[in-house]
């Protein structure tokens, strides 16, 4: 299809020194199919409309060839569960290109594609199990509000791949405003090629902050939007019970997106602690364990900008992530207790109300969603204690109660990614019945509004579902 063998790449990132990738095709599948095709991003990205998804298959496989693309690997490192890893880089993945859109700069990344320098002892590919999670939860984010990447299209093969058991292989094409990582500058840093810092540098500010290339001390600009997207990224997490479970450098994205999914969760029921990665012994990235371990990776990042950044400068931005994180939950927060005005005791409210759901292991979804109609008999006498507060405290707010309770029920969603339902759609997929995931995408389209036809989609999960376990293994 000559629209397609034609669309327009711009590809930045592969203009730059061959010591930050490796061109390459990738591995076909001998036989794919189609399992999704996301029409409304296809638009965003310009490709024609009414696309015939089945046309693209080829083009995605790699038995057909995009004249403008220039696929390669990318070469990074990181910090993995706190540990130094030298030598990361895509293993099974291959940026095919960046397009300019309406939104900026977009990466088309293929997640799947075979062996690459980095696949290490991998095979390079991908699982149905997981490039499903994958696809569904940067929907879930998208359509929530969150900053995330998103994915295009979704095959699959009758090609088998080990993981504990047999499975079938997937290739996805995970669309993201960029694929550049923390990881990239510690590989730069740590392995003797620090002077290409600045190239990178550059290329980030050109590709993605312009504003920032007349400014004196353009690099410490930088780091301080890096700093303030990943802090109020994670407040987001925070709000809609969101665990990433795996918040390694090489997967925290220099745009303070949501990328690289893998064992992550909604809380069903609230748990602070909750740990939703089964790989995670030590809870290194339990759900409350979060907006720290985001401070963390900043530091890391600072570590690797040290001989660039101005550093009295740096230590004050890190200083800052704290308050930014705070304002920017307390903010989400209020909204989602309908609160227009602002009072310096808001977030304890907040943290009175959550300890109550820990104690008597409420949903946390369901519970916030329900405060817009508040129902005394919902609640124990602790939790009526708390809730005499929170009505004291919206008499003396100035919204009407139709206000209060439109930005209440815009801002607490009705439908959340819950890990049973994935399970479900992945469980039919793999049968080779796609009607549960199609289903389950239209819902999570509109999270916020409320469908009887869908009412299955908001009931707390059943018990089976407390046995779900899920790993870094995709």
């Amino acid at each position: 299809m000559q629209e397609l063998e034609n669309f327009k790449f711009s590809n930045p990132f592969a203009d730059l020194p061959e010591d930050f990738f490796h061109k390459q095709n990738w591995t076909p599948f001998d036989n794919p199919k189609l399992i999704h095709f996301n029409e409304e991003l296809a638009e965003l990205l310009g490709f024609p409309k009414g696309l015939n998804a089945e046309d693209l298959v080829p083009y995605i496989n790699g038995n057909k060839a995009f004249k403008h693309s220039a696929p390669l690997s990318m070469a990074y490192a990181g910090h993995q569960f706190g540990s130094w890893v030298p030598q990361l880089g895509d293993g099974r993945g291959i940026l095919l290109g960046q397009t300019q859109t309406k939104d900026g700069l977009m990466d088309l990344h293929i997640k799947g594609a075979g062996k690459t320098p980095y696949s290490r002892f991998g095979d390079g590919r991908a699982v149905l199990r997981s490039t499903i999670r994958e696809y569904l939860c940067g929907e879930a984010m998208h359509h929530l509000g969150v900053p995330s990447s998103r994915s295009l299209i979704l095959i699959s093969s009758d090609e088998p791949v080990f993981r504990e058991t047999t499975e079938f292989g997937a290739m996805m094409v995970r669309v993201a405003k960029t694929h550049i990582r923390f990881g990239h500058f510690e590989y730069l840093m740590h392995n003797n090629k620090s002077e290409f810092i600045p190239i990178l540098l550059n290329h980030v500010i050109k590709s993605y902050f312009p504003e920032l290339e007349e400014s004196k001390d353009g690099y410490t600009d930088l780091f301080e939007k890096i700093v303030s997207s990943t802090a109020s990224l994670i407040a987001k997490w925070q709000a809609f019970g969101f665990a990433h479970g795996v918040m390694n450098t090489d997967n925290m994205s220099i745009l303070g997106e949501t990328f690289d999914f893998g064992p992550f969760g909604f809380l069903d029921e609230y748990n602070p602690d909750f740990i939703c990665n089964h790989s995670d012994h030590s809870g290194r990235y339990a759900f409350n364990n979060q907006p720290s371990i985001g401070l963390w990776n900043c530091h890391a990042l600072a570590a690797a900008l040290k001989d660039h950044i101005e550093i009295e400068r740096t230590k004050e931005i890190i200083s800052s992530y704290e308050n930014i994180f705070y304002n920017e939950l307390t903010m989400l927060y209020r909204r989602k207790l309908g609160l227009f005005e602002e009072e310096t005791d808001d977030l304890m409210l907040v943290e009175e109300l959550l300890t109550w759901m820990k104690n008597h292991q409420k949903d946390y979804t369901y519970t916030l969603r329900s405060l817009s109609d508040v129902n005394e008999n919902f609640f124990d006498e602790t939790g009526k204690a708390w809730l005499k507060k929170y009505q004291e405290r919206l008499i003396r707010d100035s919204s009407s109660e139709i206000e209060r309770k439109t930005m209440m029920n815009e801002a607490n969603p009705k439908y959340v990614l819950r890990n049973y339902l994935a399970q479900e759609a992945i469980q039919a997929a793999e049968h080779g019945d796609l009607s549960a995931l199609n289903l389950l995408l239209e819902v999570l389209k509109n999270p916020y509004t409320e469908d009887k036809k869908f009412d299955k989609f908001s009931e707390a999960p059943p018990e089976w579902a407390k046995k779900i376990e899920i790993s870094c293994s995709s």
